[in-house]
């Protein structure tokens, strides 16, 4: 029998310990800092890659085939082989990891921000083009705008899916919240395992629904159409 006072959850090990909290705040803050850290840059830099990836799929219809073949491929590489396979480029870094991130991000944005300028309607770049608008204003101020909703779609998918993956770069000490995880299932402390788990899932679901409000935000246009 356990000797710890029936207060002292940390003593007794037990899952849910408000002790753990306020004793570990700044490691708490500091991981889901990092873990925040490498997921926003991972994404954004995923999607500065992928609009113009789709873009060209979407321009010269020989390309889309390769583009989401590669993309694809990259997708079906195991997390920590993908990590090996870099650690040479980047070596033991926070930049393996968001490397990692930004190949498995492609392929759920390449695809949607495609498909979006795909589901554009042909006279609608028509009647644009007969209004004097040349392909770049044409992308920028009809396409990609009506693309929006299917990119959007895209991105939500692919921050959570990053949030998740992030943990996986506790095997190179840069995961964030994984960090917490790894070292707790290695000591079995159930508080800090759980605190860790719980944490990453409130970050994805904060980002998903950060994501979906920006969304009707930014295309009005499909709110009225659902009324």
């Amino acid at each position: 029998m356990s000797d710890a006072p029936p207060d002292d959850c940390l003593a007794r090990n037990d899952w849910i310990c408000g002790e753990y909290l306020s004793t570990r705040r700044h490691i708490l803050v500091d991981a889901v800092l990092q873990h925040l850290q490498i997921t926003v840059v991972a994404v954004a830099i995923a999607l500065v890659i992928a609009v113009p990836l789709a873009v060209v799929a979407r321009r010269w219809g020989w390309a889309a085939g390769p583009v989401l073949a590669l993309t694809t491929v990259l997708y079906t590489i195991p997390s920590l082989a993908m990590f090996s396979l870099l650690l040479p480029a980047y070596g033991l870094s926070a930049t393996l990891v968001v490397a990692g991130l930004v190949l498995y991000s492609l392929t759920l944005l390449v695809r949607n921000i495609l498909a979006g300028l795909r589901a554009v309607p042909e006279e609608t770049r028509q009647a644009a083009r007969g209004m004097g608008y040349g392909p770049v204003r044409l992308l920028l101020t009809v396409e990609l705008p009506l693309a929006l909703p299917a990119a959007l779609a895209g991105l939500r998918i692919a921050t959570v899916s990053a949030v998740s993956l992030v943990t996986v770069g506790a095997i190179v000490g840069y995961g964030g919240l994984g960090n917490l995880i790894y070292s707790g299932m290695n000591t079995y402390f159930k508080a800090q395992v759980l605190t860790a788990s719980v944490l990453c899932v409130v970050i994805a679901i904060v980002a998903d629904l950060l994501l979906l409000w920006l969304g009707r935000l930014l295309t009005p246009w499909t709110r009225a159409g659902s009324a």
